[in-house]
């Protein structure tokens, strides 16, 4: 017969550290929401060696007595449930097994005095053994360091990562909780070095751009939404700005940080058909409601959640983040690097009140000039917005009848913003010879029109020189052979968070063999000297943000050259003829025939076609001759 008997305390909190402290990061976690907890102003963390060495919390809360800080280090004592009703809790911390667990598999030394006290306390327990306490000299508040985690349990010390991606994964939880809370003032130093400070007292708004991206100011959408006793806050990334992976959206459930599949699915769901599959948005949202109505004792670490009522939370989410996105109007984040009028002009004119709208919107001519809003684009604020639309490309159309039903021989200075046609220099190629055909015209600055032998071709002019240019850059870089590269007259800083500048001095060599030459530039940025001459004169700044990216989707998973491929798809894209961009017809004809001999072509980097044909027979069927 099998014995059953009780485990020893110092086992219980063992087993219960495997599942609160995972990592350095885990720790720290549970350490600065304690500090949060106490009624903190100001939060200062430091971190040794990534958090493997030691990682120490200082706040100014409201602190410790002797007698409080020894039942603090039990198992399930808390002073963050003052009743028994679970589902009311209004506190990051509630379980009462942090402190218990990483004292377990660390050494944890806890100073702390309280408001008006003559003195503090100090206790140090060593891997669950009391190692030693007495009086200590501090200020109102209290400090913990953790020393040694994981130093006698060598099974989970050999799983941890190196120093650099612990300290990426500390990082990241400052950076959440700081956000969460913008009245609270957070400093983290590494090794001696200062690398994040935010005040106390900034807006929300305000400490959003200060952490995840200071172009939001410009290239983002305030969100605020209230439906009884949920509020939807945050601000909102447009659909182009974006980035290729995932980890720049923050969620906020009563500003708890989680990651949480029916968020997640909800903000997919909300910008869907504006994001390509691979790019995702960048936002930061804070979900209010009352504690009833989600459970957060769910998973030990707490990010996890579970809401009464999930279906009217995921339509909340979505109908907030598209009314906010729908204000947003025909803004774009390129418009501000293009160069271009209409995008700005737009947004201003859907922006006025109805009622003082000049007579007419901006013409499709300045709108479909250079790389701009399409036809069906945008949405604004009035309900007939769409009618006017329609309304008005009709009397354009009317206005350029005569110059697009002209003869071919007549020369007209008139011409269809959204579809061209001119006449070729020179012989036209033979339609008979070319599987793709012989250019005949462009349609809304994005596709080719192309006749064949047997039909019609419509090319996405955009996806097939990706595909060309992908192909080129995988040519060069192997072996001896080096890409060209178009050295910068003036090396441009891009500033980035400092994993990623990690990551990028670590692929420097890589790239450099394909004409891109980077250095580092501090700690959180990087100085570009190169680029690739096919990818000169593209925006310097967006391309190596994607790389950045791609090296931090793939870069631990994925062998070299299966990451090189990943990057270099990526440049393939920034260096591609854009949609909207009026190409000659002789232009057309070199993109056509360089497609017919490029390996894959039919395809772009993303898996979407390159072309389509239309043959005779299906253009009768569409007309009714058959």
């Amino acid at each position: 017969m099998a014995i059953i008997r009780r485990l020893p305390d110092a086992l219980i909190n063992r087993i219960a550290a495997g599942e609160v402290v995972e990592r350095p990061a885990s720790a720290l976690k549970e350490l600065v929401e304690n500090a949060v907890d106490s009624g903190a102003r100001a939060i200062t963390i430091r971190l040794a060696d990534g958090g493997l060495e030691a990682i120490e919390v200082t706040d100014d809360g409201c602190g410790m007595d002797r007698d409080a800080m020894a039942l603090a280090l039990e198992r399930h004592a808390t002073s963050k449930l003052p009743g028994e009703d679970i589902e009311q809790v209004v506190t990051l911390g509630f379980r009462g097994e942090a402190l218990p667990s990483i004292a377990s598999v660390s050494r944890l030394t806890i100073e702390s005095r309280e408001a008006g006290s003559d003195e503090g306390w100090r206790r140090v327990v060593d891997h669950g053994d009391l190692a030693g306490e007495g009086p200590a000299a501090l200020p109102p508040g209290t400090r913990i360091r953790v020393e040694q985690l994981f130093a006698r349990v060598p099974a989970r010390r050999k799983f941890l990562r190196s120093a650099r991606s612990e300290y990426a994964a500390c990082l990241e939880i400052v950076r959440r909780l700081a956000m969460a809370r913008p009245e609270v003032g957070f400093t983290l130093e590494h090794d001696g070095r200062r690398v994040l400070a935010v005040q106390p007292g900034e807006t929300m708004a305000q400490r959003v751009g200060r952490i995840v991206a200071r172009e939001l100011a410009e290239d983002g959408v305030v969100i605020d939404l209230e439906r009884g006793a949920t509020r939807l806050t945050g601000v909102a990334g447009l659909p182009t700005f974006n980035r290729g992976v995932a980890d720049h959206q923050y969620l906020f459930v009563n500003g708890r940080p989680v990651r949480d599949k029916l968020l997640i699915g909800a903000v997919r769901g909300a910008y869907a058909e504006m994001l390509a599959r691979d790019r995702h948005a960048v936002l930061a949202l804070f979900l209010e409601l009352a504690p009833e109505d989600v459970d957060v004792n769910v998973h030990p670490a707490k990010t996890e959640v579970r809401f009464r009522d999930p279906a009217f939370i995921r339509g909340f989410i979505v109908s907030g983040l598209r009314h906010a996105l729908d204000l947003g109007g025909g803004r774009t984040a390129q418009s501000r690097f293009n160069g271009g009028p209409a995008a700005p002009a737009m947004a201003s004119w859907q922006a006025e009140p109805i009622a003082s709208r000049s007579a007419e919107p901006p013409t499709l001519a300045s709108l479909f000039a250079r790389q701009h809003a399409p036809l069906t684009g945008g949405g604004g604020a009035s309900g007939n917005w769409a009618a006017n639309r329609v309304n008005e490309a009709g009397q354009v159309w009317r206005g350029y009848e005569a110059a697009v039903m002209a003869p071919a021989n007549t020369s007209s200075a008139g011409m269809n913003p959204a579809a061209r046609a001119e006449e070729a220099e020179g012989a036209a190629p033979d339609a008979t010879i070319h599987p793709l055909g012989v250019a005949r015209g462009q349609v809304a600055g994005a596709y080719i029109i192309a006749e064949a032998e047997d039909g019609l071709v419509i090319v996405d002019q955009h996806a097939a020189h990706e595909r060309i240019t992908l192909e080129r850059l995988r040519a060069v870089g192997t072996g001896d052979t080096l890409a060209a590269a178009q050295a910068l007259l003036l090396p441009e800083v891009v500033e980035l968070d400092e994993p990623d500048c990690d990551r990028l001095e670590e692929a420097c060599a890589a790239l450099l063999a394909h004409g891109l030459s980077l250095e580092r530039f501090g700690a959180t940025a990087v100085l570009v000297r190169a680029v690739p001459s096919a990818l000169a004169g593209g925006d310097v700044a967006a391309l190596v943000r994607d790389i950045a990216d791609d090296l931090a989707k793939n870069g631990a998973a994925l062998l070299l050259p299966e990451r090189l491929d990943a990057v270099l798809a990526t440049m393939a894209c920034h260096g591609s003829v854009r949609s909207g961009r009026a190409l000659s017809v002789a232009e057309m004809n070199a993109l056509l025939r360089e497609m017919e001999i490029t390996p894959r072509s039919g395809q772009c980097n993303h898996g979407r076609p390159t072309w389509v044909k239309l043959a005779h027979a299906d253009i009768e069927k569409l007309f009714g001759r058959r």
